[in-house]
């Protein structure tokens, strides 16, 4: 082990006590992978799916990217989303974002990063959908929080609009989809209601989603759009 022999370490101390809890755990991880979650999160290391769900790994199926982002083009998350729907046979598609998200503060301010700025554009879409709503809000940090909790709407419905997800449904195959944001600071997950599991669902519930996170936060007139893109 001449790089990285800590984690090889970890990783043995780990295995012991798996084997040494639950004798028969790899042999049954190895055997069988029937999740009934896809996860689509953040690629933020703080965020890791299985712990802050309690769920054993083979339960949850994941996905991540930069903010959490569902892009039609995308065919990674495109292809991870079809093996989960027409292989797995999940039955629950959670997109998750979480509070203090860089990529969303970068699409926020208009940082320029690099090669990231093209992926982030997705996200300043979303702002610039927003665009009112945000610059009546009294500072950059609620700004952000925000559009946190707006960007994980807008891609559960981009999920929705998938051809992927519209087959299944189409052949009534059960599959809800959740709109899910976690805070950095607690460990909580919050539901931001925007779950559904069928296509006439998913405007009136988007519309609502998105009218509950504007109740939520009091505004201040309108100062102009150049404090949201500082």
């Amino acid at each position: 082990m001449k790089y990285l022999p800590e984690l090889f370490v970890a990783n043995a101390r780990w295995a012991e006590d798996m084997q040494t809890s639950d004798p028969g755990f790899f042999s049954k991880l190895a055997g069988l992978q029937d999740p009934a979650y896809l996860w689509i999160g953040c690629s933020d290391s703080r965020v890791p799916a299985n712990q802050i769900t309690g769920l054993k790994p083979g339960e949850v199926f994941v996905h991540r990217n930069i903010a959490n982002v569902v892009v039609h083009t995308d065919l990674n998350c495109l292809s991870v989303m079809q093996y989960a729907i027409d292989v797995l046979k999940v039955r629950h598609i959670i997109v998750c974002g979480h509070y203090g998200c860089g990529g969303v503060r970068a699409a926020l301010e208009g940082s320029s990063l690099g090669l990231i700025d093209n992926w982030l554009r997705h996200i300043q879409d979303v702002r610039d959908r927003h665009i009112d709503f945000l610059a009546a809000l009294p500072d950059n940090t609620t700004r952000w929080r925000a559009l946190c909790e707006l960007n994980v709407i807008e891609q559960v419905r981009n999920v929705a609009r998938t051809t992927l997800v519209g087959d299944a449904w189409k052949r009534r195959q059960p599959l809800m989809l959740h709109a899910w944001i976690y805070g950095l600071e607690d460990g909580l997950l919050q539901d931001m209601q925007g779950s559904f599991c069928e296509e006439d669902e998913v405007d009136p519930v988007i519309a609502q989603a998105v009218a509950t996170i504007r109740s939520r936060y009091p505004t201040h007139g309108h100062p102009g759009i150049e404090r949201v893109r500082k």
